[in-house]
């Protein structure tokens, strides 16, 4: 009885390991049909990584304008209110214009 037992589990053991080479094979083609569409993934990554650095430093630059453009109104309204001080009438008239001129040119900007 031993011996029947053992040559029944080798028997099984063995066909076993046959059903799951059998399951587990894959043509070359779909291989390297994978490891071509691997590799097309890997460059669309990288490819998109560098769109998102170029985006990012895209925003960096317009975020500095932002901050230059307020500045500036920030100087033109100051501006404005020192001459309404001075009670100058040709002051105010200028700073009035500059501070029209930079609002209409950052509209502008804006629609761009």
């Amino acid at each position: 009885m031993k011996k029947h037992s053992g040559w029944l589990g080798r028997t099984v053991a063995a066909a076993g390991m046959a059903v799951g080479l059998l399951a587990t094979t894959v043509s070359a083609q779909e291989i390297r049909n994978d490891v071509r569409d691997l590799r097309q993934d890997r460059r669309d990554v990288r490819q998109d990584s560098r769109d998102i650095r170029g985006d990012r430093r895209e925003i960096g630059s317009d975020t500095k304008e932002i901050r230059g453009d307020r500045r500036e109104l920030q100087g033109d309204r100051k501006d404005l209110r020192n001459a309404y001080k001075s009670g100058d009438p040709n002051a105010v008239k200028g700073a009035r214009q500059d501070l029209r001129g930079d609002r209409r040119d950052l509209r502008g900007d804006l629609k761009d």
